[in-house]
């Protein structure tokens, strides 16, 4: 009798790779897809304890540079962070995943494909939209929404009964990683009282330890895009690593922060995104030289929702394509040069060049008589605009 294949979306940690014996042992033959986006040495472990598996079709592809540009550039053009601070590391990742994964589905035959989220968090819902919309016949294994492993010491001794290898180095909260951002939640995090250990983050120094000199650095944009760091042209991987390095050393891009999950269940999270919060941070300044106040405000209330749509999983919903457009058709004039300065996790903004700047001192000073605007205006404008206050 021939065993059915199923593609599962396989990191090499702990979870997938209890999932993997799991899925052998109800008679599937188990392929995995791990997915190269900057977790580094990870995805060599993942090939080496997928073969221990015996797992006989291993899939690994590079997508460092298409997650650059066709998932974190898009999303940072809407120059907003989900609930006030979350850059949207582990959300921008899902989509890209999905959509590989069901290439490998495809090109293998599977009906069955598998992730390794729990039944609480978002990820569950990312994966599987995205698998839908890939393939609305497909059949979706999710085994902690079906397996009686529930708690973490069942999850141990169902590995020391099938000779998974446990990493005796195995931290007390979840990592998730990638070129954007390290992730950490669960275990001794979900005590909002417990704080992290200097040693949990990995890709950012504290203030205490920070380098002691500042940075002076310049950023250029065109359309939206970061293209040069300090006027010099890079692939776009070592574009966003560099970014990252000078991020890191300076102590930029950590947070600890209570989101709301889709679910409606609160949960706690610590973020590193050092390279993502300095181009965050210089696009901002950059529209507000060159974005029309109107276009500025439109703008603003769409990337709200657009923040909500990626968050909650539907990158390749029809509402989100229509949001990036708008999102994209004003990035025509977000282009220019800023000059920043970092030092001991502060960003400060230095200046800012643009030939599409709609600054004009002229207009704003105290000190200059305009020929475009007479202050004597403002009673009218003021008038006009008091009448449904008055009457």
């Amino acid at each position: 009798m021939n065993k059915k294949k199923i593609v599962l979306a396989y990191s090499g940690g702990l979870d997938t790779s209890v999932i993997v014996k799991w899925l052998q042992k109800n008679k599937f033959e188990v392929i995995t897809f791990t997915a190269d986006i900057g977790q580094g040495e990870e995805v060599i472990f993942a090939k080496h304890k997928a073969k221990k598996m015996n797992v006989k079709r291993i899939y690994i592809k590079n997508l460092k540079n298409e997650f650059i540009k066709n998932y974190i550039f898009p999303y940072l053009r809407s120059s907003i962070e989900y609930e006030n601070f979350y850059l949207l590391g582990t959300a921008l990742s899902r989509p890209l995943i999905s959509k590989e994964l069901m290439k490998i589905s495809y090109y293998e035959k599977t009906n069955y494909v598998a992730h390794g989220s729990t039944g609480k968090g978002n990820d569950q819902i990312r994966f599987e939209l995205g698998f839908k919309y890939f393939n609305p016949n497909i059949n979706i294994i999710a085994p902690w929404r079906v397996w009686d492993i529930n708690t973490r010491d069942k999850l141990l001794n169902f590995c020391i009964e099938n000779n998974i290898n446990i990493n005796k180095k195995t931290k007390k909260f979840s990592i998730d990683k990638n070129i954007f951002h390290n992730s950490y939640e669960g275990g001794d995090l979900e005590n909002i009282f417990f704080e992290p250990e200097e040693n949990m983050w990995e890709n950012t120094l504290s203030n205490q330890i920070s380098i002691d000199y500042p940075i002076y650095f310049t950023l250029t944009f065109k359309n939206g895009d970061l293209i040069k760091l300090n006027n010099n042209f890079y692939n776009i991987e070592e574009l966003y690593l560099k970014l990252n390095k000078l991020g890191s050393i300076s102590g930029i891009g950590r947070i600890d922060i209570i989101e709301n999950r889709y679910i409606g269940i609160k949960s706690r999270g610590c973020y590193e995104s050092p390279g993502a919060t300095i181009i965050m941070f210089a696009r901002k300044h950059l529209e507000d030289l060159v974005l029309d106040k109107k276009i500025f405000d439109l703008k603003k209330k769409i990337s709200y929702d657009y923040s909500l749509l990626v968050y909650n999983g539907y990158w390749w919903s029809p509402e989100r394509i229509m949001l990036q457009n708008i999102i994209d058709y004003t990035q025509k004039y977000v282009n220019g040069v800023i000059k920043l300065k970092i030092y001991k996790g502060v960003i400060t903004i230095i200046n800012r060049f643009s030939n599409n700047s709609l600054y004009n001192s002229k207009n704003s000073s105290f000190n200059e008589i305009s020929e475009k605007f007479s202050q004597f205006d403002s009673s009218g404008f003021i008038n006009i605009n008091s009448l449904r206050i008055i009457i």
